[in-house]
């Protein structure tokens, strides 16, 4: 499941993920059967699932991957956020989740603990997502972080990180891929993108940082372009101005605001169809996409096609 997964990722083919939030409740088995019905699951590669983002109370994101791996027997991309976890339990959790064959692993740095909707919540932010990169390092070796033996040795384990699509100063992204990579990434998830110079400036970014890397796995490490349709002008106007590391062009937001002063179906109908040709085109230039639609897995549906 793993290799295929991964030779897709490294192929020509279309490589589409799609990312999934656990409720805030006691079962995912509800949005297992929204993808079962639309047959969602038969379009995609896989599946990514959430760790409290916002640090908004969530069912547990490793556990749920584990679950929605087995109903479709696609590998699941589970996040793992450094807010929550130090170094012991990123470490028990992952030797945990390979005994489930939960293998594939996004680390995120996560959202600061004061976006929280629990009273009085703390951070236990060791370091950032490099600290669960080179965690996984040392456990692809067969050994735990402080170099002792583990036995049995885990199955290999497949880290992920992310990356902001804009920066004002482009070599920022840059010095932060490279070292991701360093630290053993094998896939970069990209903030969603809204231009086709942008994710064209991106890969070439990341090709330069293949070559820089001082780590033989980055040879075969991939840029995932994020994509999060936008249905709504306000949507994309708050994108636009309060969400760092992303940028979404002039022309869509005043495209966007004027059809919104003929209705929401209006403006429904030109967000999907400014979406569906972004969508499109990116796929024709780089057809390694990750979709994020808060768990819109028609629009995820409508969007593949």
């Amino acid at each position: 499941m793993f290799k295929k997964f991964c030779n897709q990722l490294h192929s020509n083919e279309p490589f589409i993920t799609v990312e999934i939030t656990p409720p805030h409740g006691a079962s995912i088995e509800n949005t297992i059967e929204t993808i079962k019905s639309i047959g969602l699951h038969k379009k995609v590669a896989g599946f990514s699932v959430t760790d409290n983002p916002l640090a908004k109370l969530k069912m547990s994101g490793v556990l749920s991957a584990i679950k929605i791996q087995q109903s479709f027997n696609k590998p699941v991309i589970a996040t793992m956020s450094m807010r929550d976890k130090n170094k012991l339990s990123l470490q028990s959790t992952l030797l945990g989740a390979n005994d489930f064959d939960l293998r594939c692993i996004l680390g995120l740095t996560g959202d600061p603990a004061k976006l929280s909707d629990q009273p009085e919540v703390k951070g236990v932010l060791e370091r950032d997502s490099t600290l669960l990169l080179s965690i996984i390092y040392h456990l692809n070796k067969g050994v735990d972080y402080s170099n002792k033996e583990l036995k049995p040795s885990p199955k290999p384990i497949y880290p992920f990180a992310v990356s902001n699509a804009y920066s004002k100063d482009m070599r920022r992204i840059k010095k932060k891929i490279l070292k991701k990579l360093n630290y053993g990434a094998r896939g970069i998830i990209t903030q969603p993108v809204y231009d086709l110079d942008n994710a064209k400036e991106l890969l070439e970014i990341f090709e330069e940082c293949k070559h820089e890397s001082v780590r033989e796995t980055a040879k075969e490490a991939e840029l995932i372009l994020g994509q999060f349709p936008v249905v709504r002008a306000r949507t994309a106007n708050f994108i636009s101005d309060k969400v760092p590391g992303i940028t979404v062009p002039k022309a869509i937001i005043d495209e966007m605001n004027l059809a919104s002063m003929d209705g929401e179906d209006k403006e429904q109908e030109v967000g999907f169809a400014i979406s569906k040709t972004l969508f499109d085109e990116i796929m024709k230039l780089h057809p390694k996409v990750h979709l994020m639609t808060h768990n819109r897995f028609d629009l995820c549906d409508a969007l593949i096609g």
